[in-house]
């Protein structure tokens, strides 16, 4: 509420906000600083990762590590900055230890993650990590799926593995430079497809306009 006593105008501000005294699960408790997200409002792109590590604590921003530091190399070899992009996390506190996020945690951010997903609008969401693929594909595995683009609703969501664990398995690096090649031409398709749908879905908001007309003419 604001001093009028009328309800707050959502924005990124207002969830980080709430983010940084949030309360609602006990990693609050151990954290140094939560970790809203930060990036282009308006980004067409938005990378999910899973949680905050030891640097991301201290510093209250995403990905500012060694898994940070490779990522901006991802960017770069598709011409992106972080500038360009929304970063956020499943959960915005760093679990203890860089333990994986429990289900209750990441339920508990959920909210945030949704208001945010809902006012930045982008075409393409890319998830780092099984924990954040989970949130659109619970029952899949990312060795399986990932780099393979999906449309859910009037998203497409592409899996991608976690950074940290690309610096830790040479292996998955290189499939980690090769999915990301994938993602200019992936955002191409979700925005000609988005404008398609808005297409259809203004005509048929104009046919049915011009039948309400038709249909008053006969009055």
């Amino acid at each position: 509420m604001n001093l009028e006593g009328k309800p707050r105008k959502d924005s990124l501000e207002l969830i980080a906000s709430e983010v940084r005294k949030c309360t609602k699960c006990p990693l609050s408790a151990t954290r140094t600083n939560a970790v809203p997200g930060e990036g282009n409002p308006s980004a067409q792109i938005m990378f999910i990762g899973e949680g905050p590590g030891f640097n991301e604590d201290r510093q209250g921003r995403p990905f500012v590590g060694a898994a940070g530091a490779f990522l901006n190399e991802l960017l770069q070899s598709v011409g992106l900055r972080r500038e360009d992009v929304f970063i956020t996390n499943v959960v915005k506190c760093r679990p203890p230890g860089n333990r994986d996020p429990l289900p209750e945690e990441i339920q508990a951010c959920s909210c945030y993650l949704d208001r945010q997903i809902e006012l930045i609008k982008p075409a393409v969401i890319v998830t780092l990590g099984r924990y954040s693929m989970a949130r659109y594909f619970p029952n899949e595995r990312i060795s399986r799926i990932h780099g393979q683009p999906r449309r859910i609703g009037d998203l497409t969501v592409v899996p991608l593995f976690h950074p940290a664990a690309a610096l830790h398995q040479p292996a998955l690096k290189e499939t980690s430079i090769s999915d990301f090649k994938k993602i200019p031409k992936i955002v191409e398709e979700a925005l000609a497809a988005r404008a398609s749908k808005q297409g259809k879905d203004q005509d048929d908001h104009d046919n049915d306009n011009t039948e309400s007309l038709e249909q008053l003419k006969l009055f």
